[in-house]
């Protein structure tokens, strides 16, 4: 099973740093089938990433999201302009169906509470909670790479 695994943020914007912080966490694990895709934000060009896998998960911090964290699939969004300058997950998977003429892989977004997003600050001590909290639950997900077991512990829709 080849699991892509994108983690998206400012680490220099606070609480943005949760999504490279936690990709940082779960790359340290070496866990085999796990390719880990990091950048500042989403790009239509990460479609490319999803190529031959069989499962993805985007990690990123949100305002406005119950805490410590929401996991819920990624829907496939159409639509999208090649001048998109930063996008969502589902879009990113419209671009693989645009792309590749093919349906994209089953994706979740695991999105973690964070509140402050200043430049030059760290994270708060409630997004290193929140983040630790994350950790936790991606690393058992990671251990079962399974679509069903993954809905199965979905937390709601998407926000």
């Amino acid at each position: 099973m080849k699991l892509v695994v994108f983690g998206y943020g400012n680490e220099s914007r606070g609480d943005d740093a949760i999504g490279p912080r936690l990709l940082h966490a779960l790359e340290a694990l070496n866990i085999p089938g796990v390719d880990c895709v990091e950048d500042f934000q989403l790009q239509i060009e990460h479609a490319l990433d999803l190529d031959g896998a069989d499962l993805a998960l985007f990690l990123d911090a949100g305002e406005g999201t119950p805490a410590p964290f929401a996991f819920y699939e990624a829907r496939e969004m159409r639509n999208i302009t090649s001048s998109s300058h930063a996008i969502l997950p589902g879009s990113v998977l419209g671009v693989y169906r645009q792309v590749k003429n093919a349906a994209p892989p089953p994706a979740f977004v695991l999105c973690v509470r964070g509140e402050q997003w200043e430049l030059g600050t760290d994270m708060g001590a409630a997004a290193q909670r929140h983040l630790a909290a994350a950790l936790a639950f991606a690393t058992d997900l990671l251990a079962a790479p399974d679509v069903a077991v993954w809905r199965a512990r979905t937390t709601g829709e998407s926000l």
